[in-house]
């Protein structure tokens, strides 16, 4: 599970907290003591540093054994437990959907339609169903709303691509830009509304997600357009002030020079894009703050950043 969360087999913040919670229940079966058991859990919780939820579900995990003595009666209580967590983080994300679609419910009295710009991948393949920026598209298709995504690409990894997939899937219009595009979009007047994730909110209302998120506020916010992110509130990180105390995780170079792709006969190929000579620096999350951030859409209803509602 540690592999998985590291190197990214799994992503976004609240399936990496669900994953996290099943990942206990493996920790607790291959620990051979308590002493071992915390040196499992700290490895697990040390898999990325960014996303709190990771840290979030492994700290209700050893406060749910830490009443327990037998090992096994560990194991099948921290199963038991992320089975719910699993449960709780569906129902969480259809509340987000639900609040979030009454948003663009106004937006489509007023325009007829909706045109959603996202960023990397926030979408049921984040989280276990329905998402956190995506989940208000999902309840306005579901009731007929007509609306179209504008998907960023979101280099390097492309995260974009899963939820063109997702939404292609679903059926649901949508053009994948280039990440540069957004701004141009927005001066346009292609773009209504932006609706992104975030890996983890500091307690003014920062808001830390995927790299490029800040540009886009920034062209959001030059432009009038909303801009929104969308998160349970176990991403909500009470225990920071400000973004400028996040941790944010700087990846392998090879995420730059490479790109992975199917190539003319459907074969999964390998391809380097920058020159030999050039190094490359990798930055995972940026910061937006709060000053930015139109408001903040979770499982409780939505809330302007810092606002004592939130709390």
């Amino acid at each position: 599970m540690v592999s998985a969360i590291r190197d990214m087999h799994v992503r976004g913040a609240p399936l990496i907290g669900v994953a996290a919670a099943y990942g206990m229940h493996l920790a607790v079966k291959e620990a051979k003591d308590e002493q071992d058991l915390t040196r499992l859990s700290a490895i697990l919780r040390n898999a990325r540093p960014t996303a709190i939820d990771l840290t979030w579900a492994v700290d209700i995990q050893l406060k749910k054994i830490s009443q327990l003595n037998a090992f096994a009666e560990k194991a099948k209580t921290a199963f038991s437990n992320a089975e719910l967590l699993r449960k709780e983080s569906i129902q969480r994300c259809r509340q987000i959907g639900e609040h979030g679609y009454l948003m663009l419910k106004e937006i489509a009295k007023k325009k007829g339609s909706v045109n959603i710009l996202t960023h990397c991948n926030a979408g049921w393949l984040a989280c276990v169903d329905y998402g956190t920026a995506t989940a208000p598209i999902y309840v306005a298709a579901e009731k007929g709303m007509k609306l179209h995504v504008w998907v960023d690409e979101t280099r390097p990894r492309n995260q974009g691509m899963l939820t063109a997939w997702e939404l292609g899937e679903e059926g649901i219009p949508h053009t994948i830009i280039p990440d540069n595009t957004g701004g141009h979009l927005m001066q346009v007047g292609k773009v209504d509304i932006v609706i992104v994730g975030s890996d983890r909110v500091t307690a003014n209302g920062d808001v830390t997600n995927k790299i490029g998120t800040y540009l886009k506020a920034l062209a959001a916010k030059d432009n009038g357009i909303p801009f929104y992110a969308a998160m349970p509130t176990s991403t909500v990180d009470w225990s920071m002030k400000h973004g400028s105390e996040v941790p944010i995780e700087l990846r392998s170079e090879d995420e730059i020079h490479y790109v992975h792709g199917l190539n003319s006969e459907s074969k999964l190929v390998r391809i380097k894009l920058t020159p030999d000579k050039s190094r490359a620096e990798n930055y995972g999350f940026d910061v937006t703050p709060a000053r930015l951030v139109t408001g903040l859409i979770t499982e409780k209803g939505i809330s302007k950043p810092g606002d004592i509602n939130l709390i």
